[in-house]
């Protein structure tokens, strides 16, 4: 594969490139830092206006551009032209998911990051994404000339608009790449705002050789290329933070906190990537068992995203509510182990309160629990960790060892069993707990990733309400979801239901809106409501991501044959998604013929 090979240059000579890293999180690290950086979050504001005021408030998905031509060396583009579009559109304020984010979703649905996709299955993880454009497309070379083809497919209806061309010599390859973004912007708008001349202005100077040794290290399949390629890319560009950024997380990844701690501090305040450098960093002050300098990190994340929209009511209202359950649980953690156990109960209870999927927050809490010698709590909070996770082992194991711990024999005994059931004989590992340890040093689940997508379109549509405080600039189904959206990471599931209810007034066929209402009804332990909403959203279209939240539901109301039922529909759908598929192995009986109850805690 060509992202293996050394790097084949092509920039003969050196000159300043056009250019500009990924924005997916641009409005969200904004309001991060804008307590800090006043100057750069208003002028980040200015430059968006004219989109708001043209309400094109449409969310783009990029996938790779395909390789027509015969020469393999040129393979790496692909996901160069891939990755240049997000950042020409980024620079000119569009919403875009970002590389690693499309990598996430085909992950999720079983397939390669660089599968060729159909435009039936492009149309489809696009409308799980609820994004409302989709870019794809070719290029070809012969060596000395490049042409580059883009298209837009329109998600809703779907439309797929006309082709943008561009030819060029090869190493004219990042100028190409901006007239390309802005005809491909241009024929998805008639009356698009900016000129050529004013995008290209957008677009960060950036060289072509260092871009190239950027995307091949994204590319490397192996650590140690990954890193010689960045290091090269953040030589030739040593005011790029974008190769800084990946080399932090490839050390990370090895958990070389020192290292990576080296990299991230390279991130400046301004860059987008500035928020998951620092949680990052927080992380690996906890792996380092350096807990105050952890809470100190995530204390001034969680403060920062509170106090950014302090200066205005519409920004304040989405942030205010809006923690993040991720730092929420590690600074619950490192509150923890500085011995303020009420504080960190109070946190990871927010944090299972935001995610009602994730089974870590409760997990932590029966943890917090068992370390204040309170197993009956313990079992409480582990319950509700094998409820929202029914295949984890160490949820179900650490169940039984409370209860029998808080001396209630008769219901260990029905939960061993039901876990020989679920896991076979030996299923469950063996807990040894040494009531001289520090139980959430050794067992307590860290989050290592801050996953800020949830909060984008919230943060953007707050700014849209404080440009356009009067209410929604069009009485549009999108708007009224936007809103909802916004209400909803607020806290605020009243206000939000109104504006869903809106927009199927609107648009009756809104899967969209079906989904939120039944994660409302979800919230609110609403089973048989949120059972009939995703009944709703499935009617409009058959997604697989729907069917496995229905069958989770229908898991929660103990119907495991609905479940199973939903859970092959989606496999059907696709074949390869690997949350289904392990929903499904967890249903399907028992993993051995030896059912004696002789597994479980010790």
């Amino acid at each position: 594969m060509a992202g293996h090979q050394a790097p084949h240059s092509l920039a003969h000579r050196t000159r300043p490139y056009q250019g500009l890293p990924p924005s997916l999180y641009r409005l969200l690290t904004a309001l991060f830092l804008c307590a800090l950086l006043q100057a750069a979050s208003a002028a980040q504001r200015i430059i968006a206006t004219p989109r708001v005021a043209n309400n094109h408030a449409g969310i783009f998905l990029v996938f790779p551009f395909e390789n027509a031509g015969a020469s393999s060396h040129l393979d790496w583009l692909g996901e160069g032209l891939e990755e240049l579009t997000i950042l020409r559109l980024s620079a000119a304020g569009e919403e875009v998911y970002s590389h690693q984010g499309r990598i996430n979703e085909l992950d999720r649905y079983g397939l390669p990051p660089g599968a060729k996709l159909s435009r039936a299955t492009m149309l489809r993880i696009a409308e799980d994404l609820d994004v409302d454009f989709v870019i794809f497309g070719n290029f070809i070379s012969d060596g000395t000339t490049l042409t580059v083809e883009s298209r837009i497919l329109r998600v809703s209806p779907p439309t797929l608009l006309p082709v943008a061309r561009e030819s060029g010599p090869l190493d004219s390859l990042m100028d190409l790449q901006t007239r390309l973004a802005w005809r491909t912007l241009s024929s998805s708008e008639h009356a698009y705002p900016w000129s050529l001349s004013e995008f290209a202005k957008k677009q960060r100077p950036l060289r072509l050789d260092a871009f190239e040794h950027y995307v091949r290290g994204l590319l490397a399949a192996d650590d140690d290329l990954r890193l010689r390629e960045l290091r090269e890319a953040a030589k030739l560009e040593p005011d790029w933070p974008e190769p800084d950024f990946w080399l932090g997380e490839v050390y990370f990844s090895r958990r070389d906190c020192n290292a990576a701690m080296t990299w991230y501090a390279r991130i400046p305040k301004t860059h987008d990537r500035y928020a998951e450098a620092v949680f990052a960093t927080g992380v690996c002050h906890l792996l380092l068992s350096q807990p105050d300098r952890a809470q100190e990190v995530f204390t001034s994340l969680r403060e920062a995203l509170r106090e950014s929209g302090s200066g205005d009511a519409h920004i304040a209202s989405a942030v205010s509510g809006g923690d993040l359950p991720e730092i929420l649980n590690n600074l619950a953690l490192a509150k923890a182990r500085l011995g303020d156990a009420s504080g960190a109960q109070t946190d990871l209870q927010r944090a299972a309160d935001l995610d009602p999927d994730e089974d870590d927050y409760p997990f932590n809490l029966g943890l917090l629990a068992l370390q204040a010698n309170d197993p009956g709590n313990a079992a409480g909070y582990f319950r509700e960790a094998s409820e929202r996770e029914p295949d984890n082992a160490e949820d179900r194991a650490l169940l039984i060892f409370s209860l029998d711990k808080a001396a209630r024999k008769q219901e260990a005994d029905q939960e061993r069993i039901s876990a020989t059931e679920a896991f076979g004989p030996n299923g469950l590992p063996a807990i040894h707990m040494d009531a001289k340890a520090d139980t959430l040093t050794h067992m307590a689940r860290v989050k290592t990733e801050l996953d800020a997508t949830e909060l984008r379109q919230e943060i953007k549509m707050a700014e849209i309400a404080s440009v356009n405080p009067s209410g929604p600039i069009v009485n549009s189904a999108e708007a009224h979801i936007q809103q909802a959206r916004q209400e909803m990471s607020a806290g605020h599931l009243d206000a939000a239901e109104r504006e869903f209810h809106a927009a199927l007034a609107l648009n009756g066929a809104s899967s969209a809106a079906h989904r939120g209402l039944a994660d409302i009804a979800r919230r609110q332990g609403k089973l048989d409501e949120a059972v009939a909403q995703l009944q709703a959203a499935l009617q409009a279209r058959d997604s697989p991501v729907t069917l496995v939240t229905l069958a989770r539901v229908y898991l929660e109301q103990k119907k495991p044959d609905l479940a199973r039922a939903e859970l092959q529909h989606a496999l059907k759908l696709a074949p390869n998604y690997a949350e289904a598929k392990e929903l499904l192995d967890h249903l399907q009986g028992p993993k051995s013929a030896d059912t004696r109850p002789n597994g479980g805690a010790q």
